[in-house]
């Protein structure tokens, strides 16, 4: 099966080993500069985030569309603060003017205090019901041919109809709770994963699976990296114990935890567990900087060569991932490296597997 790379445009070039920014500036130039080179480079799309701080996606996303030809893009959207046909009607709009390069990463949910920030104080499992119930409107706007009606626990909607339909706007989605996992299976067409030990992943794919498969559905997988590449695998480790020792020193400085983390998602405290059994997990999996910062969001790195590194994502990909999320510590000029010394070596390996494994069907 074909295997996509999904590239990172944040909105400036900086990371966690840069600062600790409260307020997250736009630079114009920063994200013109990163879409050309992952459309050059051969990201099939590129991530676009969501914070309740930060520019708003699908705008930062629109400008990078009217720039570029062929990257597409995954543009992060919290539900609950538009509502769910107006929604639909701007992501298919966006999908249409920048010819079907769309897809939607429903983020569901941050921490109690970064949603406070937006006025929303409800609680976990009201915040996924909310999220199950507002994709089922939006495909609906999507999909229906005459005007409907929906009456649910957080949307009435009368005579609800979108005369601009998506051309192939996938929905990615993520979350390790039960409750999560329900909402994954009904509407995810890729669940997105954090990157975890190779047993986790596959038992993350297994359950995935299973939740989909009690609504006819059968979705992909997308897993979430940060790529340490060096020309050698002792340089390449150097590199990531010298991210560690950046990154705490920044937060000492500023007085923010590098320990005794305690994240209320699921998916970070699986994280932390798995650093706490040291840095380093199967052959090249880093978890150096979930340890220190806490696992919050995408924190995890494979590290070596890049012929090592893709090696690796061959590992996953026998196991069902078809999306590599990936972005590093230098934006810019990571995305760079990736496209010219990583990607390429992947879609190599992954045509060589795909072919070893159509000869072995036919011989069987």
């Amino acid at each position: 099966m074909p295997v996509k790379f999904i590239g990172y445009i944040g909105f400036n070039n900086e990371s966690e080993i840069h600062s600790l920014r409260q307020i997250r500036a736009l630079d114009k130039d920063y994200v013109e500069a990163a879409a050309g080179a992952q459309e050059e480079g051969g990201f099939d799309r590129v991530l676009i985030p969501f914070g309740s701080n930060s520019p708003e996606s699908q705008i930062v996303a629109a400008h990078a569309a009217a720039i570029t030809t062929r990257l597409g893009f995954l543009i992060a959207h919290r539900p609950g603060f538009t509502q769910p046909t107006v929604a639909a009607r701007q992501l298919a709009t966006l999908d249409q003017l920048s010819g079907g390069r769309v897809a939607v990463h429903i983020i569901t949910g941050g921490a109690d205090a970064e949603m406070a920030k937006d006025g929303d104080e409800s609680h976990k499992a009201q915040r996924y019901a909310r999220t199950d119930e507002y994709l089922t409107v939006l495909r609906r706007e999507w999909t229906a041919e005459t005007p409907f009606d929906h009456d649910g626990d957080f949307y009435r909607i009368r005579q609800g109809f979108a005369a601009v339909k998506p051309q192939n706007l996938p929905v990615f989605f993520g979350g390790s709770s039960p409750e999560a996992i329900d909402v994954a299976g009904r509407h995810a067409d890729v669940y997105a994963l954090w990157g975890e030990t190779q047993e986790q992943v596959r038992e993350a794919v297994a359950t995935i699976r299973a939740s989909a498969a009690r609504y006819g559905r059968r979705p992909g997988f997308s897993l979430s990296l940060r790529p340490i590449l060096a020309d050698t695998e002792e340089a390449a480790w150097k590199r990531a114990d010298e991210i560690v020792a950046i990154v705490r020193e920044i937060r000492e400085r500023n007085a923010v935890a590098t320990s005794d983390h305690a994240p209320p998602n699921a998916g970070s405290q699986r994280l932390l567990q798995t650093a706490r059994a040291g840095y380093r997990a199967d052959k090249r999996l880093w978890t150096g900087l979930a340890a220190v910062a806490g696992a919050q969001g995408n924190s995890t790195g494979l590290v070596g060569t890049p012929e090592q590194v893709a090696d690796a994502l061959i590992d996953y990909y026998d196991l069902g991932i078809d999306h590599f999320l990936i972005r590093g510590f230098d934006p810019l000029g990571d995305a760079i490296q990736y496209g010219r010394e990583l990607l390429p070596l992947v879609h190599e390996r992954v045509a060589r597997r795909d072919a070893e494994r159509g000869e072995e069907k036919a011989v069987a």
